[in-house]
């Protein structure tokens, strides 16, 4: 609890020295809704409210369905879709800018590799369906950016 109030203190000195923004600079974000980039400091707390709220809703669901084969394969799918596209964002930024700036290869080369071995490690487990159907998406995402990168690099050099 007092951790959770430290953060909130610090977002709100955060907020209250931030420079101002202009509406301008408001209009120019990529961001949906501005998410994350609010300029009152009651945003971020109507925010978190409703974040917690969803968060009870799902544990309440969880409590009434929880022995529900179909509804914990349903919240794994969800769980495990949602971590497998992490990588997205990233794939689309270098695709936009056609650049690698930012990008540390050795990252790429640890994405791969652990989700390589997630991927094997799935498979000869026979985890559920899900778990290799997820881990298999983020190879592929993984192999996307891969192909992206040695592009990036052969246009590069010549």
């Amino acid at each position: 609890m007092i951790l959770a109030q430290v953060i909130l203190a610090l977002l709100y000195i955060c907020i209250h020295y931030w420079p101002r923004i202009s509406v301008e600079s408001l209009t120019h974000t990529t961001r949906p809704f501005s998410f994350w980039q609010w300029h009152s400091y009651t945003q971020y707390i109507e925010f978190l409210a409703g974040f917690m709220y969803s968060r009870l809703c799902l544990a309440i669901l969880f409590l009434i369905f929880g022995r529900s084969d179909v509804f914990v394969s349903i919240l794994g799918f969800v769980a495990l879709g949602l971590e497998s596209t992490l990588p997205i964002p990233q794939l689309i930024s270098n695709y936009k800018q056609r650049s690698l700036y930012g990008f540390r290869m050795s990252t790429l080369i640890g994405w791969v590799g652990g989700d390589t071995f997630k991927a094997v490690y799935f498979f000869v487990q026979h985890s559920p369906l899900q778990f290799q159907v997820c881990a298999v998406f983020q190879l592929s995402i993984d192999f996307g950016q891969y192909v992206s990168s040695m592009l990036q690099l052969l246009r590069t050099a010549y």
